[in-house]
């Protein structure tokens, strides 16, 4: 049996070899060659996977500790140095007649509180608004390699939970902004900042987990909140001291700053979209201050969902009517529904009513359209700037 087998295969080589015009050597080294590739690729499944895997795990730790070798020398620590006063809370025990002067004293206190981030060679940098809100207090900014500064000036951002400090300082080193309206939700981000006030750039990674957020940004000390929307969602850890840092993408560029961390949540903190940053800067540059247009009204927008469920319009639910403000002399009033502006319908997926009024200018006559006691009916509002 095996010998017919053998005469078989050498006949169907020689036919073939024949029939081909080519030698009996060349065909079965063509045959070897073929052999030898596929043993070698089915030898490599067992392998290609992990070369594979293993690759795109180093190819993303190169892109994390790229992007911190570029930024680190461009972040910075924030710290504050005030007196403060101090009452014994045993002293009365010594007193119970409270016939004694209470006793004052003096403290001084000296820490690192906050982050922040060079925006210009001169001495500009970025932070949050609530991380230097004393306005009592002086501040201080440490740089990457321990040189202390001096902060001359506060720039405070009425609108916003933003500021820019300006130190003597010349020949920094200032991050690359990018374009925060181009973000994707699942792209990596990358915060560094001085957590808990004692670890300087401490350096956390997660994703985008949300765009156009809107939330109440505080201290947990119940001394600074402030609404703040359109505000980007990430998993990347942002503790206290990190606030003011940037939040980075993966070529290293600022696509927001840190601001908030969700209270008694894991891995859900916020940053301020860096494009707001940006035109903050412009006006900076050209002004000399924040000279930002309000319209002067508390409120809480109403979802698509909230809408249909109160057969109510979407928009903006208007709480509260600043006192002497644009919006009251204009006739808006509590319990208004503000629907649209100059005709472009306010929604939460466009950032709010906030997002539409940081792209006017100050003394612009606007078209407010509202929704009141079952009709529509529209206002003209004459912007100011802002007084806070």
């Amino acid at each position: 049996m095996k010998k017919i087998f053998w005469f078989l295969a050498l006949l169907l080589v020689i036919v073939a070899a024949f029939a081909g015009g080519a030698s009996q050597n060349q065909l079965l080294s063509k045959i070897g060659n073929k052999l030898h590739w596929n043993v070698s690729w089915l030898r490599s499944q067992n392998t290609s996977k992990k070369i594979v895997e293993n690759e795109r795990v180093v190819y993303q730790e190169s892109v994390i500790t790229d992007v911190v070798a570029k930024t680190t020398p461009s972040v910075v620590t924030v710290g504050i140095k005030k007196t403060t006063i101090v009452f014994d809370p045993f002293e009365d025990l010594f007193d119970p007649f409270n016939l004694a002067p209470p006793s004052i004293k003096k403290k001084k206190v000296e820490q690192n509180i906050g982050s922040g981030f060079i925006v210009s060679k001169d001495g500009l940098i970025i932070t949050n608004k609530h991380v230097v809100s004393d306005t009592q207090a002086s501040y201080k900014v440490i740089t990457n390699d321990n040189k202390e500064y001096k902060v001359e000036k506060i720039y405070r951002d009425p609108l916003f939970d933003l500021a820019i400090l300006k130190i003597n300082a010349t020949n920094l080193k200032p991050l690359e902004l990018g374009d925060s309206d181009k973000l994707k939700l699942g792209q990596m981000a990358i915060a560094i900042g001085t957590a808990l006030g004692q670890f300087k750039n401490t350096v956390t990674v997660g994703v985008i987990s949300g765009l156009g957020r809107g939330i109440v940004a505080g201290d947990g000390m119940g001394e600074f909140a402030e609404k703040l929307d359109n505000v980007i969602q990430t998993d990347a850890a942002i503790n206290p001291g990190n606030s003011g840092g940037p939040l980075l993408n993966s070529a290293g560029q600022v696509i927001g700053v840190n601001v908030a961390m969700a209270a008694g949540a894991q891995n859900i903190g916020f940053a301020i979209p860096i494009n707001t940053v940006k035109e903050v800067l412009k006006t900076f540059e050209t002004t000399g201050k924040f000279n930002r247009p309000y319209l002067g009204v508390r409120y809480k927008m109403i979802s698509q969902r909230l809408a249909i469920l109160n057969e109510v319009p979407e928009g903006a639910y208007v709480v509260d009517v600043l006192e002497d403000s644009p919006a009251a002399k204009a006739g808006i009033e509590k319990g208004d529904i503000i629907t649209k502006v100059d005709g472009q319908p306010v929604r939460e997926k466009n950032g709010g009513l906030v997002r539409i009024i940081q792209h006017k200018k100050v003394g612009q006559e606007i078209k407010v359209e509202l929704w009141r006691d079952g009709q529509t009916k529209t206002v003209t509002v004459r912007l100011e700037a802002s007084k806070s």
